[in-house]
């Protein structure tokens, strides 16, 4: 997915906010995960959004979007932000970023994804590092669940 940034897109600094930046790559791990899913799906969380470098105004703006992991319900989605001088031709990578998506039903509940095909060793690691991230955070979620009386 490609942008043009815009002066409208600009914080008091004269950059592209971090939110606009922000809002691209929740678009595009979105548009990623519901591909995967052929269902519509929700964000349920950022695991990781890491900025290395600003981007300027009057930027092409590529956020380049896979999944890394697809579970039950849930899909894990990588997304790495590029931003291009379209004048010098120099790409510079901004931002990148880990998300968490759910497939949500005709109910709008969540609802079953299909599997993710694995076949090279990035693809395995990628896989496996996201598997356990998930793993983590689910426990993390039942251990600070309040206690039923």
């Amino acid at each position: 997915m490609t942008r043009l940034m815009l002066p409208e897109h600009a914080n008091p600094l004269g950059n592209v906010h971090g939110g606009a930046v922000m809002k691209l790559i929740d678009e595009a791990g979105g548009i990623c995960a519901t591909r995967h899913a052929r269902r519509p799906c929700a964000t349920v969380a950022v695991d990781s959004m890491a900025f290395y470098s600003p981007v300027r105004v009057g930027n092409l703006v590529t956020c380049n979007a896979r999944v890394h992991y697809a579970g039950k319900t849930s899909i894990e989605v990588g997304v790495k932000v590029r931003a291009e001088d379209p004048l010098t031709g120099e790409v510079t990578h901004t931002n990148s970023a880990r998300l968490v998506y759910v497939a949500l039903g005709d109910d709008g509940r969540p609802t079953a994804v299909p599997g993710l095909i694995v076949q090279t060793e990035d693809e395995r690691r990628r896989f496996e590092a996201a598997r356990q991230r998930l793993d983590e955070a689910r426990r993390q979620r039942q251990s600070a669940a309040p206690s039923r009386p």
